[in-house]
């Protein structure tokens, strides 16, 4: 069983080494962590966390946003999901939510069970259905949106690749 737990400065040595599992494994993309692969401070990072999660706070640019670490039974984190409260023009293609599981915990059903709980803090928050999109090519992606009740809704080409709109109600 997981638990999504919002970022602190004490998870700072176990989010550092999340990271670096990633750039180890020859990724540079660590989706939904809201731009944690590419900031070199953690605290800058965590602070731009706690700003975008407040509608009094958050960068213009941005939309208010929940990033949570997903965290196993043994304290580790083991991914990374964001939930974004609303849809500007950047993410009308990108949707409400991203993420990402460490490389040595794939294939073991976190994303699914991830997506499940952030779809309850959906709930929680109003949100009746959210929108993701994945690259037709990421298989076990699409599998955990399908897991999770996720149906087809339009495609799009983003930098040369092609991708897939679903939606997530319930």
């Amino acid at each position: 069983m997981i638990t999504l737990r919002r970022p602190v400065k004490e998870y700072e040595t176990e989010a550092i080494a999340f990271k670096q599992e990633f750039i180890d494994n020859g990724e540079t993309t660590i989706n939904g962590s809201e731009l944690f692969d590419q900031m070199e401070s953690y605290d800058d990072w965590l602070k731009s966390v706690q700003d975008n999660a407040s509608s009094d706070t958050v960068n213009p640019s941005w939309v208010v946003t929940d990033t949570y670490f997903a965290f196993d039974e043994n304290d580790r984190i083991i991914g990374i999901i964001d939930l974004r409260h609303e849809l500007n023009d950047f993410l009308k293609d990108f949707g409400n939510s991203g993420y990402s599981v460490r490389p040595t915990e794939r294939r073991k059903g976190y994303a699914t069970q991830m997506l499940r709980l952030i779809m309850e803090r959906a709930h929680q928050i109003g949100m009746e259905k959210i929108q993701l999109s994945v690259e037709r090519s990421n298989e076990a992606s699409v599998k955990t949106i399908l897991k999770n009740g996720g149906k087809y809704e339009r495609s799009f080409t983003f930098e040369g690749e092609e991708a897939d709109v679903y939606m997530i109600s319930g």
